[in-house]
């Protein structure tokens, strides 16, 4: 291994997190020889990754804000165990740049990046300026944070109705309004507001021009503390509902291999600037053969498999050697992009309605096969709490181009079953055979309004 820039030696991680990615990095953790900590609400007292852990501590009762969230819960526990690293996963406090640096100020390894890179990125105005000045395109837009309706509207005009209503200090669509005249500024900027305010505790906003029909294409990057940036390829993340990804793929079939390896270039020369460490998604919008920087993302990804498979590395176990201060074992000409790999995020939720379906998981049998993978911690008898984000499971599969990629896809979900629950399984298997799917000629808007409103409701 290479030599050390900063010792951070680890042996034992606390996983603040839950559900498939605690069950993901605990075994990313026990392939390194690590010892594991598991923190879990008292809903979560027989999940798997509590059940597999070295060890296990109660942090509080099911609301995240009393549990996951709980950050003096999560360093005591961390303390009782002698735990000397804490990996956040994503979600929840991955990327709270105070609680990285409480974790640090403790004398633990914080498994991520440095702080003020998690603050800078959170603070969408100010990442956006940051994009700008690492060389990155953005979109027409507000340059801070809009002071007033007033100002909205103005902006409105100037930059061009339609335009996007976006929150400050988060992302996953909360605050986000699509406005189109400067009437509904006048409607729906108190109602953005107030959204935001009840999901960030903050009512900022800014405003960007409304792109009709891009595509959602994002870039992994992965940096050390030594200077090293990789990027490890593109992800196609268009297929979304309400601003949430539902099927993700590597690589994009909307780019040429130049577009792709420019592309690539230009991530890696804007976080070398940036000198970020750790793993990192820079995500843009893709239209009229123009990238348009929308966030980073300072944490591992919840599409990070795709990555995985296309490129043969093991995402989580690099994120944990950077933090302990080693050097990237690879440079970029060795990343190899080889084949195409699609993930289906299955929810717990009906497929037509999108109302969520906890409860009991009556049966449960994954598919299998060569190439063909899930990351769940679900298994039968489970009960699948009411309290947190439905994500109760990924498909995964990869094949030598995209058509074989579809095909091993389409058997893999007939196999899966899953019952006593609702599940987003029925979706992808009609996405899956859908035209425009098969062809890859979908946008960030296409489930919404292409596909969903043909489907049978009643």
């Amino acid at each position: 291994m290479s030599e050390l820039i900063k010792t951070h030696p680890i042996s034992k991680v606390l996983i603040a997190n839950r559900g498939e990615i605690a069950l993901r990095i605990l075994r990313a953790c026990q392939e390194l020889g690590l010892k594991t900590v598991a923190v879990h609400s008292t809903a979560d007292a027989e999940a798997m990754h509590v059940r597999l852990a070295d060890e296990s501590v109660c942090i509080g009762p099911p609301p995240g804000l009393q549990s996951y969230l709980n950050i003096p819960a999560i360093l005591s526990a961390a303390e009782v165990t002698n735990a000397d690293a804490i990996h956040p996963g994503f979600g929840f406090l991955s990327e709270n740049a105070n609680f990285a640096e409480m974790v640090m100020a403790h004398g633990m390894c914080f498994i991520g990046p440095k702080p003020h890179h998690i603050r800078t990125m959170g603070q969408k105005v100010v990442a956006k300026q940051t994009a700008i000045h690492l060389g990155l395109q953005v979109i027409t837009g507000s340059d801070g944070e809009l002071e007033s309706l007033d100002h909205a509207r103005y902006l409105g005009k100037h930059v061009g109705y339609p335009v996007l209503l976006k929150a400050t200090a988060g992302g996953g669509g909360k605050g986000m309004r699509v406005i189109w005249n400067d009437a509904e500024m006048v409607e729906l900027f108190p109602q953005a507001q107030a959204e935001a305010m009840a999901s960030f505790g903050y009512a900022g906003m800014y405003l960007e021009k409304f792109l009709q029909r891009p595509r959602h294409i994002e870039f992994q990057i992965l940096g050390d503390l030594h200077g090293h940036v990789v990027c490890l390829g593109d992800r196609e993340c268009s297929i979304q509902r309400n601003h949430q990804k539902i099927w993700e793929e590597a690589p994009s079939s909307a780019l040429s291999p130049q577009e792709r390896f420019r592309m690539m270039d230009i991530c890696v020369t804007a976080m070398k600037l940036f000198d970020y460490s750790s793993l990192g998604t820079l995500e843009f919008l893709y239209e009229d053969g123009q990238f348009y920087f929308i966030e980073m993302n300072t944490r591992i990804q919840v599409e990070h498999p795709v990555t995985e498979m296309i490129t043969g590395l093991d995402l989580v176990k690099e994120q944990i050697r950077v933090a302990q201060g080693y050097a990237l074992s690879f440079q970029q000409h060795d990343v190899e992009l080889r084949g195409h790999a699609i993930e289906c995020r299955i929810n717990a939720e009906n497929s037509v309605t999108f109302c969520p379906s906890p409860g009991m998981v009556e049966s449960y049998l994954a598919p299998g096969g060569p190439f063909v993978r899930v990351d769940s911690a679900l298994f039968a008898g489970y009960r699948i709490p009411p309290y947190y984000d439905s994500l109760i499971s990924k498909l995964i599969v990869h094949g030598q181009d995209r058509d074989e990629c579809l095909a091993r896809l389409r058997h893999a979900l007939n196999e899966y079953v899953i019952t006593g629950v609702d599940t987003l399984l029925p979706l992808h298997q009609k996405l899956c055979g859908h035209c425009d799917v098969k062809s890859g000629h979908y946008h960030v808007k296409w489930l919404e309004n292409t596909f969903l409103p043909l489907q049978d409701v009643s």
